[in-house]
C-alpha cells in the first residue's frame, strides 16, 4: 500500500468508527420505509446487472460459463435480497415464539462452516476459526438463522481472510463471538475507493443480523474503520450452571403459547426432481415453514450446485437413485456429515426409515408428502447424529 493510501486510510478510520452500541442501536423499532427502501435498492442492483448480462445475450445469441455463472450469481443476488427482507420483518413483527434450550454454540457455527467452506473457496476467503467450547441457552432455530445470517454478512463484504473466535471470559462467565474481517482490498485502496459518508456493511444481511440479535436479546457491537470490521456479539445467557438454565426454561415458558410461523427460516432445501409437479408439491408442503427452496433435474446438477455451496438438507425423487446418487451422497456426507438426505418414493403413504450402510435416511411416499414432509424435515433437521 502507498504512502497516501496509508494517508487515506488513516483519515477514513478517524472519520469513520462506526459502532452500534450493544443496546440502543440493536433495540431500535423497525424503520419499515427505510427497509423498504434499501431492499428495493439492493434487489434492483442485482437485476440491473442481470439484466445487462441478459441483453448481451440476446444480442450475441450465446453466453459462456463464467457469464452464466455470473448471471446466476445477480438473480441469486435479488433472491437472497428478498428473503432476507421477508425474515427482517417477521422477526420484527413478534410472531417467532421462542423455546430456549442448551445448544452448543461452538458446534453449531463449526458446522455452519464445513456446510459453506465451498462458498468460501469460491470466494477466495480463507476462514481462519479458533472456537472454544461454549454452550448457550437459545432457541435452536434462532441461533441457526443467526449464525448463516452472519456468515452471509461476511462473505457479501470480506476481501481478505475471516478470523472467527469464540472465548468466555467475565463473571459470570459469557460466551463472545469475534469476527473480524478486511472490507477493502490493498488494490481498492491504492485506487482510493474508500466510502465516505456511511458504512457499506449496513446491508438487508446486517439488518437481519441485527434484528436476529435484538429478538435473542444478543449484544451487538460492530467496529468499521472504513477499512477493516470486527464484530462483537455476546451471549448473556452462557450456560455455566444448571441453575440458570431451568430459570431460563420457566422464563420461556409464556412465550410457547403460540407456534412458530417460520420455524426452519434460515435452512436451505435443495430438491433433486425431474418433474415440474415433484417441485410444486414440494413448494406447497414447505411454504410455510420459511425455507430457502433449490430445484435441480439431475444427480449431474445436484452435484454442480453443491460444488458452489451445501444445502442443509436434500430431497430426491427415487427414480433419481442408483449407483451415481450414491456416489454423491458419500461425497457430500465426508464434507458434512450431518447433511440431511430425505427419498420421495413413487409408491406407499407416510414416512418409512431406509438404512442405507450405517446412515439411515427418511422416505416419503408421495401420496403423503404435503401432510408428511415438514415434520420430517423438522426431524430430521434437529436429531442429533
Amino acid at each position: 500500500m502507498n504512502v497516501a493510501a496509508k494517508s487515506t486510510a488513516s483519515s477514513a478510520a478517524a472519520a469513520r468508527t462506526a459502532s452500534t452500541s450493544p443496546t440502543a442501536a440493536s433495540r431500535e423499532p423497525i424503520d419499515t420505509h427505510g427497509l423498504l427502501g434499501q431492499l428495493g435498492s439492493e434487489v434492483a442492483a442485482a437485476l440491473s446487472a442481470a439484466l445487462e448480462q441478459v441483453t448481451v445475450i440476446a444480442t450475441t445469441g450465446k453466453i459462456s460459463r463464467q457469464g452464466l455463472g455470473e448471471l446466476r450469481e445477480q438473480i441469486e443476488r435479488a433472491r437472497r435480497a428478498g428473503i432476507m427482507g421477508q425474515q427482517v420483518e417477521r422477526l420484527a413483527s413478534g410472531r417467532v415464539r421462542q423455546a430456549p434450550e442448551r445448544v452448543d454454540l461452538t458446534a453449531v457455527l463449526r458446522e455452519a462452516l464445513l456446510q459453506h467452506r465451498r462458498q468460501a473457496e469460491a470466494l477466495g476467503i480463507a476462514l481462519r476459526p479458533a472456537l472454544a467450547p461454549a454452550q448457550v441457552m437459545a432457541d435452536p432455530a434462532l441461533i441457526v438463522t443467526f449464525i448463516e445470517t452472519l456468515l452471509s454478512w461476511t462473505f457479501e463484504h470480506a476481501r481478505s481472510a475471516v478470523e472467527l473466535r469464540i472465548e468466555l471470559g467475565g463473571w459470570p462467565v459469557r460466551a463472545g463471538l469475534a469476527c473480524s474481517f478486511r472490507h477493502l482490498s490493498d488494490e481498492e485502496v491504492d485506487r482510493s475507493l474508500l466510502v465516505f459518508g456511511g458504512s457499506p456493511l449496513y446491508t438487508i444481511a446486517w439488518r437481519l443480523l441485527q434484528q436476529a440479535a435484538w429478538t435473542m436479546e444478543l449484544p451487538l457491537e460492530l467496529t468499521d474503520d472504513g477499512v477493516s470490521a470486527r464484530l462483537l456479539i455476546e451471549f448473556p445467557r452462557t450456560v455455566n450452571d444448571p441453575s440458570e438454565a431451568a430459570a431460563l426454561r420457566d422464563r420461556s415458558g409464556a412465550e410457547q403459547s403460540g407456534v412458530n410461523s417460520k420455524p426452519l427460516a434460515g435452512c436451505h432445501l435443495l430438491v433433486v426432481a425431474a418433474r415440474r409437479e415433484t417441485r410444486a408439491l414440494v413448494r406447497e408442503a414447505v411454504r410455510h415453514m420459511g425455507l430457502m427452496l433449490d430445484y435441480v433435474n439431475s444427480v449431474d446438477e445436484a452435484r454442480q450446485f453443491c460444488n458452489g455451496g451445501m444445502p442443509h438438507a436434500i430431497l430426491h425423487e427415487s427414480a433419481l437413485g442408483g449407483d451415481r446418487f450414491e456416489r454423491l451422497r458419500l461425497d457430500l456426507l465426508s464434507e458434512v456429515p450431518k447433511l440431511v438426505f430425505i427419498e420421495l418414493a413413487e409408491e406407499g403413504r407416510g414416512v418409512q426409515t431406509r438404512r442405507i450402510g450405517a446412515r439411515q435416511f427418511s422416505s416419503i411416499g408421495r401420496g403423503t408428502l404435503v401432510e408428511s414432509l415438514p415434520p420430517t424435515l423438522m426431524y430430521e433437521l434437529s436429531r442429533p447424529r
